[in-house]
């Protein structure tokens, strides 16, 4: 049993912090995590990697740290790809089958997608995502499943979203010379969405809204496909600056004040609340008013979402039919800002709602693992659950002192367990998702094994 457990690590590589997560389905189809690892963020700028030796160094300990109290060795893994050189696009194309008397197969879907790889793209960029929205066979429309169907002409609409590829090169580097391979790539709008987001939910239409450190991502679901992405090049790190610079204080103590007293309302705080901060060598400490603190980030969380906004009425205004998003899901560090909920309601007119993770998480999860900070993690884990490797290995001899441990809770678990693997829920569950997603993820599978051999084969060539 142990040694072909399918253990899945995912890990987000963002601007403030590095997140190694190893997790695993359990017997109910719910992902338990099992170790987690975060590392401060050096060398990360706005979601792109601009010190490569100082993030390989964050990547290792973040990996230690996972591996030290999961007691599994990490192998590979599913990364985030986020930034703000991150872009989407809509586009249609259409292939002509020369023999229609036959049924449409993966084949033919396969060789829609090389031409739309073959899209002409901007010097620099590269295609990472190519996600299709709905199929037309013979001008008839909305097909979501075009597999085993007749046709002559088979039409899509594809969500594509490109990036540097350079910045995603770099990304791969830092993995691989972290001692890690690369099993997989995602955007980290999606992983998040994966993680925070339910069926219905996708269904209905909502945005999320992803406010990290350094950037702030956005995707749009309808019908449950993605309908748009797109990467806001601010986040959590520009609030904290602007505390900085109005309140005259260390970037350390600026962030302790965001986290700890900060509210996006201002009208919450009286005029008489100090908080008081200790001088720098020997100085008299400084006092600030929280009304003012609340006010420097009311300013900026304001304009913040404002921009995202823009994004999300751009997206309607195409299409009247569009619009109709039931509402808002705020994830990421940021939304654990005090009273961002009410701000977002209150300038989109929105529905909002805060996004934690535990939509897949299993019910002992801790409750750290369960905020919103750890939600494009939990997404990442999710896909390299799909991925099915063995992304970590469980070591053998570790301490002396667990080993007990591990030698009495077989006696008591093992001779359900087994039985509940094999004969219960998990393969009945993957086989009924497999069945209602196949062309969406094969399209998906077979387009990011391709990419991500790409990235190996160029970081092999280049070494």
């Amino acid at each position: 049993m142990e040694n072909r457990e399918n253990i899945a690590v995912g890990l987000d590589i963002g601007t403030t912090k590095i997140v190694a997560m190893i997790g695993k389905k359990n017997e109910y189809g719910k992902l338990e995590i099992l170790g987690l690892g975060k590392a401060k963020s050096l060398g990360v700028a706005r979601g792109v990697v601009n010190n490569i030796t100082q993030t390989i160094q964050s990547i290792q300990q973040a990996v230690m740290e996972a591996e030290e109290n999961s007691g599994y060795k990490i192998n590979d893994c599913v990364v985030g790809i986020a930034g703000q050189h991150i872009r989407s696009l809509q586009h249609t194309d259409y292939i002509s089958r020369s023999n229609p008397d036959e049924v449409i197969s993966g084949k033919d879907i396969q060789l829609l997608i090389d031409q739309v790889n073959k899209l002409a793209m901007l010097p620099g960029e590269e295609i990472i995502h190519v996600l299709p929205q709905e199929f037309k066979i013979d001008g008839q429309s909305e097909i979501k499943e075009p597999i085993g169907m007749y046709g002559g002409r088979l039409e899509a609409s594809f969500h594509v979203v490109v990036g540097q590829a350079a910045s995603i090169r770099n990304v791969g580097r830092c993995i691989q010379s972290s001692g890690i391979e690369l099993s997989g790539l995602t955007l980290e709008p999606l992983a998040s969405a994966d993680a925070v987001l339910s069926q219905e939910e996708k269904e209905a239409g909502v945005a999320l809204i992803d406010i990290g450190g350094g950037t702030t991502d956005l995707a749009i679901f309808k019908d449950g496909i993605i309908r748009h992405t797109a990467v806001v090049p601010f986040g959590g790190n520009v609030i904290t600056e602007d505390i900085k610079e109005g309140c005259s204080i260390i970037e350390k103590q600026a962030e302790l004040l965001k986290v700890k007293f900060g509210s996006a309302w201002p009208g919450e705080n009286k005029d008489n609340e100090i908080v008081s901060i200790p001088g720098l060598r020997g100085r008299e400490p400084k006092e600030i008013s929280l009304k003012n603190l609340s006010k420097i980030i009311h300013a900026r969380v304001v304009e913040i979402i404002e921009q995202v906004f823009t994004e999300i009425k751009a997206y309607g205004h195409e299409d009247p039919r569009k619009k109709l998003i039931a509402g808002i899901v705020l994830t990421g560090g940021g939304a654990q800002l005090q009273h961002i909920k009410q701000l977002v309601e209150y300038i989109t007119g929105m529905d909002t709602r805060i996004g934690y993770p535990n939509e897949h998480l299993a019910g002992n999860s801790s409750e750290d693992i369960s905020s919103p900070l750890f939600a494009t993690a939990v997404g990442l884990v999710m896909n390299s659950i799909a991925n099915n490797t063995q992304s970590a290995y469980k070591l053998e001899v570790t301490q002396a002192v667990p080993q007990p441990r591990q030698v009495v809770r077989p006696a008591v678990e093992e001779p359900i367990a087994p039985q509940v693997e094999e004969v219960e829920t998990p393969k009945a569950e993957v086989k009924v998702e497999r069945e209602i997603e196949t062309t969406e993820n094969k399209i998906r599978r077979s387009f990011f094994d391709k990419y991500v051999d790409k990235i190996k084969d160029f970081l092999d060539n280049a070494e």
